[in-house]
């Protein structure tokens, strides 16, 4: 797949989060605020950072793969993957529908191109992906793990033991990103249960790599995830702390947990795709 700029990938990224709005005011379920916010970062891994085949094939040998843990953003996952040639965009209409390929949380036994597990029972998403990252390395596999999680889900001990595990295998071809958007279902992360002043001090203090980027800023997004890429092989995970908004950049969807897992209804949606402009068309 041909590599895109920045200026490219925002251009699809916008056409992603209209996709978003209209497959789940569509249904009227589903979870456009988290889906939105990780639009651009999505972009830039399957347009940009990732090298992968859109003819798939569930082991993923000789080309990067992707794992998303916080499965309930499906929609951003099946925008991407459709606006990158896995499957017709046409499809992404059938969201949540009945017989369904795209579940309201990505599944395996549809066998939807792409997606290589079930997702959305929170926290086990890094306990995938290390394993992936490990087969990759007893394959003499050079590329690389990538996995996304979201910082409402950090509360899950699972990813706990997934992290001391990475660090102490030594799994250096692994490259996490939290979604580091402070809202969950039930509220804001820090009423919820807080993640303490600097989630990025514990992951160091386990014996990852650190990173910082702005969810938002396609060019950050590339640099950011470039560098994390010349981390690899070097003995240590790779663990990113991606700062963004949830629903951006739909200003009635920003700033609260309140469309985490609400459907816009017709003037919403309306009001929404004013301010995101169809850049390749709408499916």
């Amino acid at each position: 797949m041909k590599q895109l700029n920045a200026q490219e990938i925002s251009s699809i990224s916008s056409q992603i989060r209209r996709d978003i709005l209209r497959m789940v005011h569509g249904c009227k379920s589903g979870h456009p605020g988290g889906s939105l916010g990780c639009a651009d970062f999505l972009a830039t891994l399957y347009f940009n950072t990732m090298k992968h085949h859109t003819e798939f094939s569930m082991d993923g040998k000789g080309e990067d793969v992707f794992f998303l843990s916080n499965g309930h953003i499906s929609p951003v996952f099946y925008s991407t993957l459709a606006r990158a040639g896995y499957f017709p965009v046409e499809e992404l209409k059938t969201f949540r529908k009945l017989n369904t390929r795209l579940q309201g949380h990505p599944t395996t036994h549809e066998h939807l191109p792409g997606v290589r597990v079930a997702s959305g029972s929170l926290g086990q998403g890094i306990s995938v992906a290390c394993g992936a990252a490990l087969a990759k390395k007893l394959n003499n596999d050079p590329h690389t793990v990538y996995a996304l999680m979201g910082d409402g889900e950090i509360e899950e001990g699972q990813n706990w033991e997934a992290f001391m595990f990475a660090a102490h295998q030594k799994i250096d071809n692994l490259i996490v990103t939290i979604d580091y958007n402070g809202q969950q279902i039930d509220g804001s992360t820090k009423e919820v249960m807080g993640l303490g002043d600097d989630i990025a001090e514990k992951l160091k203090a386990f014996g990852w790599e650190i990173l910082h980027m702005n969810g938002h800023d396609t060019q950050n997004i590339i640099d950011t995830l470039n560098t994390a890429k010349q981390m690899c092989g070097k003995g240590k995970p790779i663990f990113i702390v991606m700062k963004t908004e949830m629903g951006y950049p739909v200003d009635f969807m920003m700033g609260s947990h309140k469309w985490h897992g609400v459907a816009p209804n017709d003037a919403e949606l309306a009001n929404a795709l004013s301010q995101l402009p169809e850049t390749i068309g709408d499916y």
